[in-house]
């Protein structure tokens, strides 16, 4: 099952910091956000990944392209240009970058991909935030109900778009967060059937405030309730959390092995 991340935002809540790389590409410890929910969504078995690059898309491509730079022993014989990697360890990934445009809305990047998916269910998330979440379990539960789509909720006050929830999970209402809420939220680590590419219309789409309100219109959108660790990264003041989360060895998205 292939897994769609979203990476072409502006990211200008943390500004100091995407005003010189995307948002997915800040790092935590010495690797980018972007790294580390690929290697949590490795670490369940999926390696398939489609990258929705648009704002400095060239930083995510060179770093992918540069991956054994980054990650591995390497000998450069000058004399003749050759290169040759030491130790042949390698992430089981198979990657796509797609640009999917400078201003594009998260609807607009996930049409823009619709041929690179085929006609199959697929994962989709942020770029920016990281989880626990078991992902077998939301995959067994997305197949259980029959729905076009399910979105995993946590339990944050006044982050992300704020829903209403009804017996079994079936979502009653999807809206915007305003200053009185301290409810569930989405909170990304979505799985979605290829029926959702009808529901999105082009680049103006916004997935939030179109294609989800259909289906909860429509009782088609369904929601895998989450308890334990997410956090977002959209201040400087979350990403300092999620490095010292790291570097004291006790992360709790960090289930795979070095």
């Amino acid at each position: 099952m292939k897994v769609l991340i979203l990476a072409g935002g502006l990211g200008t809540r943390i500004a100091e910091e995407s005003q010189f790389r995307p948002k997915p590409m800040i790092e935590i410890g010495s690797m980018p956000i972007l790294w580390h929910i690929m290697k949590y969504y490795s670490s369940f078995g999926f390696n398939e990944f489609i990258i929705m690059a648009g704002y400095k898309q060239y930083i995510i491509k060179e770093f992918f392209a540069d991956y054994f730079l980054h990650n591995a022993d390497v000998s450069f014989d000058l004399a003749t240009g050759e290169m040759e990697v030491l130790n042949k360890e390698a992430e089981p990934w198979k990657v796509t970058i797609i640009d999917t445009g400078l201003h594009t809305m998260t609807g607009g990047r996930i049409k823009r991909v619709q041929k690179y998916v085929g006609n199959e269910p697929f994962m989709l998330t942020y770029g920016d935030g990281v989880s626990n979440i078991d992902l077998n379990a939301l995959l067994k539960f997305h197949q259980g109900h029959g729905k076009i789509a399910t979105i995993s909720m946590v339990n944050l006050a006044q982050q992300k778009g704020v829903l209403d929830v009804g017996e079994g999970g079936q979502i009653r209402a999807f809206r915007e967060k305003d200053g009185v809420d301290g409810a569930i939220i989405n909170g990304g680590f979505m799985v979605l059937n290829p029926e959702i590419f009808d529901y999105i219309e082009g680049d103006e789409t916004s997935f939030e405030l179109g294609p989800m309100r259909e289906l909860v219109k429509e009782q088609q959108l369904m929601g895998f309730m989450h308890t334990g660790f997410w956090q977002c990264m959209d201040t400087q003041r979350q990403k300092k959390m999620l490095e010292e989360l790291w570097a004291s060895g006790n992360a709790p998205w960090k289930v795979w092995e070095d």
